[in-house]
């Protein structure tokens, strides 16, 4: 396929990016492996910068430096890699260590980190391995000396007594070097007598087996190969008989809660026995925790049941055809073979100017001269490579079938909310460089970004791509049904809108100031400009917007008010400017329009305030902000493809630019 290689605007984040990225790694600048093995490197990605920056700019909403920035890059990277240690750690560790191929699960902590601040969430997981089994002097209980892959400390934890058969001195599964995931510990913090700091029991602990080791081949043989899903009667369990099952993780579904006072908490994993029976894992209350210890990387990896618990499923509500489902006892024990997280090599070809990024050799015209270079990506069991690790920028060109860990950085050319659904999702259009593709997005309620329009730059991680099969209107025409989804509660999920960012215009490292008469209706980012007020053509009015998205309502029959961006009635609303007003500078002139906050500050006082306000001064009000002077952000919000009844494109009543945020200038 042939491919015009992206030429952005002139665009000054990301030549921030770009150089910031130079300036943690310098060493790495020309090619992210030099050694042209597919091996990883220490450079930071791309994705990472880019979300750390406007982590940076929200929280300092008054505007930031490059120093300020980049001395929290370099911290945070610091901080990041502290998972290589210089000290000393366990030689067993450091063994293991070497053959250590999976990522961290998402809620995993360190045990340095434990001691730096100890605290331990309920939440947190620990991948720890068993340095050392040893009794408490003078009593029978058993203590697990812990350490991990990314410290040097150890830690001790009392080991719930359900294990205690696990524990032999010569053939015992909970030995020296083996390797353990654990969640819900209460930790027993230093001090009051007590030097170190300790884990209490926990009953919520999965062991780590490996296939490819005689003994616990010889342990899954033995003990978890001779029960099916198909075999599991509840009048033999009623009777004493236990199981020992052995199946697939397949899926692992949304949090419940359940209860007429919403506080019973429930969990199902879906398992798959080796001849394809399925039945669900169900966790109750506490016991949800567990799904921290077998959510990704863990999906596809093979879970081993001893002593499961059987219940009926019409008792529990599975939600399944088959008859029992499996649930967490007293008795229970689980061991987890994780799946083999391959590498996929993807082929990189590495521009001649370096701060054009890069592209997937897929993309790149044949008879363009490029250097080629080699990078892995983790992939899954299912074929999906994870790109969140990926050294440079992703385009919409780069987009492929089975993408995880995807972010885009481009401009909303169209939202549409889906109806027919009782879900919150809505498909956004996102267009940079080298072309358009659409996105949809789930909430958990409602939409909860801010208010967003056409024309914004926006920059989302955290997309899955798939090919779909959509009915009705066709989404994706030209992208032969590729599509990207974001889910709000997925790891890694974040967004941003940049054209309404607080920090944009204070932070003169992020923009280039331009001049009115440099725009046109080939104008694609958020440009930033010195301007002043003209009276020429002023149109001020009050109106209501929906407070949870920002946009505007109307009113429907019996008082109710609909938003015209989320589609549905609305009891949350506030009374806002719509204004257009005209903005000079020595270059030109451009009629534009805002709502919301920016046209408060350009008012200099709120909607209330100015509804209050008799009707005489009301009309005189505009008169005072002649030549006013004021820096503004402002986007291109004449889209193709929006038709002259979407709701935004009426909110702009014809206006081609939009104002989406001022600061008044002393």
């Amino acid at each position: 396929m042939n491919s015009v290689d992206p030429q952005p605007q002139d665009d000054s984040l990301l030549k921030f990016i770009d150089y910031a990225r130079s300036a943690l790694s310098p060493e790495a600048d020309e090619d992210p492996d030099p050694n042209g093995n597919g091996s990883e490197t220490s450079r930071p990605s791309w994705n990472w910068i880019v979300s750390r920056i406007l982590k940076t700019c929200s929280a300092y909403s008054s505007g930031v430096t490059a120093a300020i920035l980049l001395s929290d890059l370099s911290q945070a990277w610091h901080e990041k890699n502290r998972d290589r240690p210089m000290k000393k750690m366990p030689e067993c560790v450091r063994e293991l260590r070497k053959k250590h191929k999976r990522r961290k699960l998402p809620n995993t902590v360190t045990i340095d980190s434990i001691y730096e601040k100890n605290f331990l969430s309920l939440k947190s997981v620990l991948e720890a391995v068993i340095v050392d089994v040893y009794v408490l002097p003078g009593t029978k209980i058993y203590m697990l000396s812990l350490g991990d892959f990314w410290s040097t400390n150890t830690i001790d934890l009392y080991l719930h007594q359900k294990y205690y058969d696990l524990i032999n001195p010569t053939n015992g599964i909970l030995n020296k070097g083996r390797q353990i995931f654990l969640t819900g510990c209460y930790l027993r913090a230093s001090g009051g007598g007590s030097r170190c700091p300790r884990l209490l029991p926990t009953e919520y602990l999965v062991v780590l087996l490996d296939e490819d080791d005689d003994a616990d081949a010889m342990l899954l043989a033995a003990q978890f190969c001779s029960d099916t899903f198909s075999s599991v009667s509840l009048d033999a369990f009623s009777k004493n008989v236990y199981y020992s099952l052995y199946a697939r993780i397949e899926h692992i579904g949304p949090l419940e809660v359940l209860g007429e006072s919403g506080t019973l908490q429930r969990k199902q994993i879906t398992l798959v026995d080796d001849v394809g029976t399925k039945l669900q894992f169900v966790l109750w209350g506490e016991q949800v925790v567990l799904t921290n210890l077998l959510s990704f990387p863990s999906l596809g990896s093979m879970l081993a049941l001893d002593k499961p618990y059987i219940a009926s499923s019409a008792d529990n509500a599975a939600g399944t055809s088959a008859e029992v489902s499996l649930e967490f006892g007293s008795a229970t024990q689980l061991f987890l073979v994780p799946v083999v997280q391959h590498k996929e090599q993807l082929c990189i070809a590495l521009r001649p100017n370096r701060r054009q990024g890069s592209r997937l050799l897929s993309t790149i015209d044949p008879s363009q001269s490029t250097q080629v270079s080699q990078f892995s990506l983790p992939c899954d069991s299912h074929g999906s490579i994870d790109f969140s690790s990926y050294p440079f920028q992703s385009y919409v060109s780069d987009l492929r079938d089975k993408m995880t860990g995807v972010s885009l950085y481009g401009v909303v050319t169209s939202i549409i909310k889906e109806r027919c659904t009782t879900e919150a999702i809505f498909s956004l259009k996102i267009e940079d460089t080298s072309g358009a593709i659409w996105t949809r997005l789930h909430f958990v309620k409602y939409w909860s970004l801010g208010r967003l329009s056409l024309g914004h730059t926006v920059y989302i991680s955290g997309l899955t791509c798939s090919m779909t099969k959509r009915k009705g209107f066709q989404l994706n025409r030209c992208h032969n049904s590729l599509e990207a989804i974001w889910s709000e509660n997925t790891g890694g999920a974040s967004f941003f809108n940049l054209s309404c960012l607080p920090a944009l215009l204070n932070s003169s490292c992020l923009h280039k100031l331009t001049k009115l008469s440099d725009l046109s209706s080939q104008t694609t980012c958020t440009q930033i400009v010195h301007i002043r007020l003209e009276m020429a053509q002023f149109h001020l009015s009050t109106r209501f917007s929906h407070a949870v998205c920002g946009h505007l309502v109307t009113e429907q029959p019996m008082g109710v008010s609909e938003c015209s961006f989320c589609n549905e009635n609305c009891d949350e609303v506030v009374r806002t400017f719509h204004l257009k007003v005209t903005l000079a500078d020595k270059s030109g002139k451009v009629l534009a329009w805002c709502t919301g906050h920016t046209a408060t500050e350009i008012l200099q006082i709120s909607p209330d305030e100015f509804f209050k306000l008799p009707e005489e001064e009301q009309f005189m009000y505009p008169s005072s902000l002649h030549n006013e002077r004021f820096k503004v952000a402002i986007v291109n919000c004449n889209r193709e493809g929006s038709g002259s009844g979407d709701a935004l494109v009426l909110e702009t009543e014809g206006t081609s630019w939009e104002i989406t945020r001022a600061l008044k200038c002393d």
